[in-house]
């Protein structure tokens, strides 16, 4: 990019024009008939913040404290699988960004390098579990992460089974042979590359392949009584699962779609964040995903009871548009939005969106 962009939307043309059309889909894709990918996006854009005026805001405090972890922005990249789809130096190169910026890197079970690598870069690092067939592959990651410091592990509850993502099945998309999921012993490695166009998608066969078809809340408490670290659930849309994970232990859930990959037809993460928060009451730490694109999108997901996002897509757009600094580029961004919607909102910080006024629009009707 010789030109700083000032948008996430100009970043993900720069990426588009970058990337193979194979891996384009498999990053921006959704599944089935992608309704829920493009309604996380619109959601956010019928929310409507009140500002309140006279407040003597001149410089807002962006900075926040999640999980345990400071960070200059209530904002964490979310766990993505395979960032050396998108750049040779992969995970490294974002982790580096991240650590730029102050804010975490959630690191991948299907990262494309390992979890001692990432860290050696330092800064906060945040581990994404998924529930693996083999436990004792789960109990050495949970023990890698602990010894090398990550701050909490976020497993994933609504995948498998795998969504059907129909760009993948029909470009038959599949790993290229110098990106592997560093992370695991893996003996199902060759299914990762045996996609077949209109056929099958290799990626969805190898997840399966190594992921256990069935998930349940004596598997949260197995994993709360076999780690240390504070435990997230991501993938929690109904309120009464938000009320189940914190009576199971968990320190905070993701309200997430799964960015619209997984079932297609469910609510997006703005419609279903204000019930969640009624439900936990405070009693377990918010973070919401899908469709965040801007800084104001972050000062929505707060005002509707959110204590911080999850940022992945437009992270993987600049990683594929510039690499490290790429990356930068879209933290940069949204963290300069993100400051300017608190000081013309009237908001000291973080904190006060929740004294924000909000105003949903109807789908069918304009402002």
């Amino acid at each position: 990019m010789s030109v700083r962009p000032l948008t996430i939307g100009e970043v993900e043309q720069a990426a588009e024009a970058v990337l193979p059309p194979e891996t384009w889909d498999f990053v921006s894709g959704g599944s089935e008939a992608e309704v829920t990918l493009r309604a996380n996006r619109a959601a956010f854009d019928r929310v409507a913040l009140t500002p309140r005026v006279l407040t003597g805001v001149a410089a807002p405090d962006t900075s926040a404290r999640l999980l345990g972890t400071d960070m200059t922005l209530p904002l964490a990249v979310a766990p993505i699988a395979y960032h050396r789809l998108y750049h040779p130096e992969g995970e490294l190169a974002v982790a580096r960004a991240a650590k730029t910026l102050g804010v975490p890197l959630t690191v991948a079970t299907l990262s494309s390098h390992r979890l001692e690598d990432v860290a050696a870069v330092g800064g906060p690092l945040w581990f994404q579990l998924y529930w693996l067939r083999d436990r004792g592959q789960i109990t050495d990651l949970l023990r890698r992460a602990e010894a090398l410091d990550y701050r909490c592990v976020m497993l994933t509850v609504d995948c498998p089974p795998y969504g059907r993502r129909l760009r993948d099945v029909r470009n038959g998309f599949r790993l290229p042979h110098d990106v592997v999921a560093a992370n695991l012993a893996d003996p199902h490695r060759h299914v990762a590359r045996a996609g077949e166009p209109g056929a099958a998608s290799a990626i969805a066969s190898h997840t399966d392949a190594i992921m256990h078809p069935a998930l349940s809340w004596s598997d949260v408490a197995w994993v709360r009584d076999n780690t240390r670290l504070p435990l997230v659930l991501k993938g929690v849309l109904d309120p009464r699962d938000a009320v189940l994970a914190v009576e199971h232990g968990a320190d905070a859930v993701v309200v997430s779609n799964h960015g619209g990959r997984q079932f297609d037809g469910a609510p997006t993460g703005v419609a279903a964040l204000p019930g969640v928060a009624e439900a936990v009451a405070g009693r377990c730490e918010i973070l919401v995903d899908g469709g965040v694109r801007r800084g104001t999108d972050m000062l929505k997901a707060l005002a509707l009871g959110a204590d911080g996002v999850l940022v992945g897509r437009p992270v993987m757009w600049g990683l594929a548009a510039d690499g490290e600094r790429g990356v930068e580029t879209v933290l940069t961004i949204v963290r300069e939005e993100f400051t300017n919607a608190l000081a013309l909102t009237g908001c000291p910080g973080p904190a006060a969106a929740r004294d924000l006024r909000v105003t949903l629009a109807q789908e069918d009707r304009p402002w």
